[in-house]
């Protein structure tokens, strides 16, 4: 008998694992729609649904490894850094799908609504959240859209030999900001953004996603700490923070 691994479980989603198939049971239908739709349309590897039956969706594992954790040094080679690059402008360069993503008034409502929120709590020193909220500010453009993945963590993206097998969690997919993808790959991982614009491509905008470390780690952190996870664990998105804060100065 295989035992069942529970790989994350809060009040909006669990994700269980029996030997090779991953079950996620999600209380927003949509998210399981979107996941389906968007590992279909997206020209990189992707889990193969094995079936879905609401609540819940069944897929097979990918190969390989992630290409890091979160709070952790990536060990993944310069190589393998390149081939995600690679492969998330391949993502980037497709057709769109066929439904839309925030655009940046609402992210921006957003960000202004969670910094409140993080200074009420006093959760950081206010002139950590200030000082990010102005760097913030950059990714506040109109932006180009593109099919971003949404949530794209370093642990969601697995390689082997240097390859890209499998990009997992495609429930956020939608039409918006490349950069964002970029930002979120690399957060905590500042010392890899070369690596993986060498094959991404040139054209990338360092300073917008810069910018957007700081926004993803201002608009996460309370939903982080409602669901029982930690932000201020070591280089998590509070380190990320007081990083981003001190070089501000």
């Amino acid at each position: 008998m295989e035992d069942v691994e529970v790989i994350v479980a809060h009040s909006q989603r669990a994700t269980l694992r029996v030997g090779d198939v991953f079950l996620k049971v999600d209380g927003d239908l949509e998210h399981a729609e979107v996941e389906v739709q968007a590992m279909c349309l997206a020209p990189v590897p992707t889990p193969t649904v094995l079936w879905r039956e609401a609540p819940a969706l069944a897929i097979a594992a990918v190969p390989g490894r992630a290409l890091g954790k979160l709070g952790e040094p990536s060990s993944a080679s310069p190589a393998a850094w390149r081939a995600a690059g690679a492969a998330i402008r391949t993502l980037h360069d497709a057709p769109l799908p066929p439904w839309s993503g925030p655009d940046p008034d609402e992210v921006a409502a957003d960000l202004d609504r969670e910094c409140g929120w993080l200074l009420d709590h006093a959760v950081l020193p206010a002139d950590v959240i200030h000082r990010n909220r102005e760097i913030a500010a950059a990714a506040l453009r109109p932006w180009p859209l593109s099919f971003v993945h949404g949530d794209l963590q370093i642990s969601h993206v697995f390689v082997d030999h240097d390859e890209v097998v499998g990009i997992i969690d495609w429930s956020e997919a939608s039409c918006g900001d490349a950069m964002a993808d970029l930002a979120t790959l690399t957060l905590g991982q500042e010392d890899r953004l070369e690596d993986l614009l060498s094959g991404y491509g040139d054209d990338a905008d360092r300073d917008v996603i810069r910018a957007w470390w700081s926004l993803r780690s201002l608009t996460a952190a309370r939903w982080l700490i409602e669901h029982g996870f930690d932000p201020d664990a070591p280089g998590c998105e509070f380190d990320v923070l007081r990083a981003r804060a001190r070089e501000a100065r």
